[in-house]
C-alpha cells in the first residue's frame, strides 16, 4: 500500500492527515477515519491500514490542528488538555475539514492514490461518532456512515446528529456499548426513534457486555468478539454503499 503523512491547508490551519491506499490503479472509494479524543496515535492509524488494506483510500486527519501540532493522551497523561482539545470541536467545524480533506484527494497532489471523491464513507469514534454521522447530513458524497461507541448522538442542540437524518442520503450504522455513562441508553434510544422515523437506511446494535472503548485493541476495555464484530460491520457497510458494482451473496 501507498502510505504518507499529508499536510492539508484549511482555514483553521494546516491538518496533518496520514494518507493510505492501495497501490494497484482505481480509482478506490474514501473513507474519511475519525479519531477519538485521546488524540491520532499508531492504533488508530493501523484500523486505517485494515480498511484500505480491503480496496479504499483511508484518509484519518489529526483533527486538533487548530490548537497543537500533535496529541496523545496515552504519552502525556494530561486528561484536562484532552478535555480541552475535545471540546474546541464542533460539528460544523469537522464537516469543513472533512470537506478539505476531500478537496486534497481530488487534487494533482494527491493523485497517486486514485481516490474517487464521489463516494466516501465516514466512521468515528467515541467523540467522533457524531461527527460521523454529522457530516452524513451535510455533504450528499457521504453515502455510509458508522459511529462506534459514539457520544452525543441526540442533544437538545440544532446541530445534533439525530436532526441531520432528514438530509441523510447515505446508510448509517451505530454501535453501541452496553454500559457507556458517554452514550446513556434514553439518548440511544432517542437516535434510534429518529432514524426510524426518517426512513433513511441504517442499524443501532447494542454490543451486549460490552463498555465504552471495546472496539480499541490497546484498551483495557477491549473486548474481541465485539471489536471484530464491528470490523464485519463496516466492511460490509462500505462494501454495500461504496462499491454498488460489486455482486455480494
Amino acid at each position: 500500500m501507498i502510505e504518507r503523512f499529508d499536510d492539508i491547508e484549511t482555514t483553521g490551519g494546516t491538518m496533518t492527515t496520514f494518507v493510505v491506499g492501495p497501490e494497484r490503479s482505481g480509482p478506490w472509494p474514501v473513507v474519511v477515519f475519525l479519531m477519538d479524543a485521546p488524540g491520532m496515535r499508531e492504533e488508530l492509524r493501523n484500523m486505517a491500514r485494515r480498511i484500505a488494506a480491503t480496496g479504499y483510500v483511508v484518509a484519518a486527519p489529526h483533527l486538533y490542528y487548530r490548537q497543537v501540532d500533535h496529541y496523545n493522551v496515552f504519552e502525556t497523561g494530561d486528561r484536562d488538555r484532552m478535555f480541552e482539545l475535545m471540546t474546541s470541536l464542533t460539528n460544523d467545524m469537522v464537516v469543513g475539514d472533512i470537506a478539505d480533506v476531500l478537496s486534497h484527494l481530488a487534487s494533482d497532489r494527491a493523485s497517486a492514490f486514485h481516490a474517487d471523491t464521489s463516494s466516501v464513507g465516514t466512521v468515528g469514534y467515541c467523540m467522533s461518532g457524531p461527527f460521523a454521522l454529522y457530516v452524513a447530513g451535510k455533504d450528499e458524497r457521504i453515502k455510509a456512515a458508522a459511529s462506534i461507541h459514539g457520544v452525543r448522538l441526540a442533544v437538545d442542540e440544532p446541530d445534533s446528529p439525530h436532526l441531520q437524518l432528514a438530509t441523510t442520503v447515505g446508510e448509517v450504522y451505530v454501535g453501541c456499548a452496553e454500559t457507556d455513562h458517554y452514550a446513556p441508553p434514553e439518548m440511544v434510544a432517542k437516535y434510534e426513534s429518529a432514524l426510524a422515523e426518517s426512513g433513511v437506511a441504517g442499524a443501532v446494535e447494542w454490543y451486549r457486555g460490552t463498555e465504552h472503548g471495546f472496539a480499541f485493541a490497546e484498551r483495557p476495555q477491549y473486548v474481541q468478539w465485539a471489536s471484530e464484530r464491528h470490523w464485519e460491520q463496516l466492511h460490509s457497510l462500505f462494501d454495500r454503499n461504496l462499491k454498488p458494482d460489486r455482486t455480494f451473496s
